[in-house]
């Protein structure tokens, strides 16, 4: 009983997959795609933002290792 259903199942994966990539290329013809202009400019912002994230997350850790290293020093002398 289980094996016919198993082969009903192996049986459709072909019409499954061409449907799935009729459906995929249907979708990709709706999508409206940045121009390179755009494209430069957001991948500018990124790419600044990654590193004003970067130099802040470095001053924060610097400002709390000297800050803990501080604190260690002070119990354990």
């Amino acid at each position: 009983m289980e094996s016919n259903n198993m082969m009903e199942r192996v049986g459709q994966w072909p019409a499954q997959t061409k449907s799935y990539i009729e459906d995929l290329q249907q979708e990709m013809r709706r999508v409206t795609w940045p121009s390179w202009k755009q494209v430069r400019a957001t991948t500018t912002v990124v790419i600044a933002a990654v590193f004003v994230f970067a130099a802040y997350f470095a001053l924060v850790d610097a400002l709390f290792g000297r800050g803990i290293t501080r604190l260690f020093n002070l119990f354990t002398k």
